[in-house]
């Protein structure tokens, strides 16, 4: 497979305190194309630190952050905002769903930033509402879906650009077992049929479950890394 994220020494350091706090520690990780990987570790061990460097929502302290070959740690701020609009997709934990927008209009969002024709994100807003099994929640707004429908609105919003990966958050951690389960075999689905990248950063065992490689960190720094088949 190929390589598609490749992070070189990376470090993180906060200095909010009178001892800085090393959130990531000197770490060298490579993700490839097509991978279902799970960071995780216990609280404070650096993992949404990691994957915010990842995503370019956060820049190293030290280190080389490559996508494609492109270093991202370089980028200037307007440069950064360009390149996630065109390659990351994001799903939070919160969900970050525009209140005041319906499910169809959520996911047209990044679309409509990246200036695609009305017919364009319509067609694709459609597509990928059916395929997480919501297409009659359609005209609804964020307040009269469930959390699970949410989060499926989330995913669906992250994929509406065809992004290169998909960074993960926590998506687990408002949802109750059943929303969870169906959760993660629909990105399970997704990762296989459509080869799309999954990376996330979690301490729910479920996830770690059906994921086919895990990341362990401990203090920012890796501790053990399993590829599964």
């Amino acid at each position: 497979m190929t390589t598609l994220i490749k992070a070189t020494n990376v470090s993180k350091v906060y200095h909010k305190t009178a001892v800085p706090v090393h959130a990531v520690n000197n770490l060298s990780v490579e993700i490839k194309e097509g991978e279902f990987t799970a960071i995780v570790g216990p609280s404070g061990c650096g993992k949404t630190t990691l994957l915010n460097i990842l995503g370019g929502l956060d820049h190293p302290t030290e280190g080389k952050v490559q996508i494609d070959g492109v270093d991202i740690a370089r980028m200037r701020d307007g440069q950064l905002i360009d390149f996630r609009l065109k390659n990351i997709g994001f799903v939070f934990q919160a969900y970050n769903l525009i209140p005041v927008l319906t499910a169809t209009e959520n996911i047209e969002f990044i679309m409509l930033l990246q200036k695609r024709s009305r017919k364009e994100r319509a067609a694709r807003a459609k597509e990928l509402l059916e395929k997480m099994g919501i297409a009659d929640k359609a005209n609804h707004r964020p307040g009269e879906l469930s959390g699970g429908q949410q989060q499926r609105v989330a995913v669906a919003r992250a994929l509406a650009s065809s992004p290169r990966f998909i960074l993960a958050d926590e998506t687990t951690a408002n949802l109750d077992s059943v929303a969870t389960e169906n959760l993660l075999d629909l990105m399970a689905r997704i990762n296989r049929e459509q080869k799309a990248t999954f990376i996330f950063s979690t301490h729910d065992q479920r996830v770690m479950d059906k994921a086919r490689r895990l990341i362990r960190l401990v203090d920012g720094a890796i501790v053990a890394d399993e590829v599964r088949e």
